[in-house]
């Protein structure tokens, strides 16, 4: 079954949303965006989850000191970085989702990554990428779809990348906030009514 991944969580209302549909993956995003959290934030947001869901960082070039900053306070499972990063991370032994962005240029796969996540040449914009641009015959490794995603097309998604994953944010918000029943629909729709 696809695993489910809302990203950019800010409230606990959609953290407790997420756990209690099923989420299987948290996104607490610590770079500059509407939806960045500050570590005390996303320590707090944390309480809200269950053993069984994992709770990721979402970082853009981070270095290592950085990173390391963040995990003082808050335990994640995963960190998912967009930009380049230091091989140093690795030594962190916390699994890396490494970011790509489909179209924009050459995709760039790092090999040292645990999973990838394919994503829209602007992360957060709310726009799908073209989805034929992805080649993924020679994929080792599992990976994550995002970028545009929501209920009306998360199927045909799944249906034409059979991902280990799907994330999904501004497909869950209504203006420009996550909503409590687009979380739970999104969530409902991938693990059920598939």
């Amino acid at each position: 079954m696809t695993k489910v991944k809302i990203c950019g969580i800010t409230t606990s209302e959609a953290m407790q949303a997420a756990v209690d549909a099923g989420a299987d993956y948290v996104g607490f995003v610590f770079a500059t965006s509407k939806r960045q959290v500050t570590p005390k934030k996303a320590r707090t947001l944390a309480q809200w989850v269950s053993p069984e869901v994992q709770k990721v960082g979402v970082f853009v070039n981070p270095s290592i000191n950085e990173v390391q900053e963040v995990l003082k306070d808050v335990r994640l499972d995963l960190i998912q970085i967009h930009g380049d990063y230091d091989e140093a991370l690795k030594t962190l032994d916390i699994p890396i989702i490494s970011a790509v962005a489909v179209g924009k240029e050459q995709l760039i796969v790092r090999e040292s990554a645990d999973y990838y996540l394919f994503d829209a040449p602007i992360a957060g914009s709310g726009k799908t990428f073209d989805w034929e641009m992805l080649d993924r015959t020679n994929m080792t490794k599992p990976y994550f779809i995002a970028g545009g995603l929501t209920l009306e097309n998360v199927s045909d998604c799944i249906a034409h990348f059979h991902p280990y994953a799907v994330d999904v944010s501004s497909g869950v918000e209504t203006n420009g906030k996550k909503d409590v029943e687009k979380i739970k629909a999104f969530i409902k729709g991938v693990k059920y009514d598939l």
